[in-house]
């Protein structure tokens, strides 16, 4: 089946989304804050449950730490804090790869002699580089220049920003 006109297969799943929006969001408030599922839900626009799957990912990898009890919630970690955008997408699903072909140990049997390959390896360097340029706190601290410019940003989006 054909892809439809506009749709594409190159593209970050919800779930690693959900976790650059949340991390993104828990970066933004002190260091040592915690904050509640039902809080962080509201904050980036995310069901509970599908976000609590998430946050348990991103805890597992070391870069929240969820607390129980009456002073409960998430935190975010210092590794989380300097993670970079691609860590984190790799912590949810896994290393990123543009084609089959690029997968260590999944050789292709065209790739020497395909004139395309050269052209998907470079194309999957320049993303990991991007990927990997953008920390969690450079992106929180472009969030917290937004608001305090006064600009103007969609409603949806406002809900992800820290009030300052």
């Amino acid at each position: 089946m054909l892809m439809k006109q506009g749709a594409s297969s190159m593209q970050l799943t919800r779930a690693a989304d959900y976790a650059i929006r949340v991390m993104i969001h828990l970066a933004t408030r002190e260091t040592g804050a915690r904050l509640l599922l039902p809080q962080l839900a509201a904050a980036t626009g995310v069901s509970r449950s599908f976000l609590s799957k998430v946050l348990q990912m991103l805890a597992q990898s070391g870069f929240v730490a969820s607390w129980r009890g009456q002073a409960g919630g998430f935190e975010l970690l210092e590794r989380g804090r300097t993670a970079t955008v691609r860590e984190i997408i790799e912590a949810i699903d896994g290393p990123v790869h543009l084609n089959v072909c690029l997968v260590s140990g999944h050789a292709c049997s065209r790739q020497v002699w395909c004139p395309a390959h050269p052209v998907w390896a470079r194309a999957q360097q320049a993303m990991l580089d991007v990927l990997g340029s953008a920390t969690v706190a450079e992106l929180a601290d472009t969030a917290n220049t937004t608001i305090q410019n006064n600009c103007k940003v969609p409603a949806a989006t406002a809900q992800i920003l820290p009030v300052l």
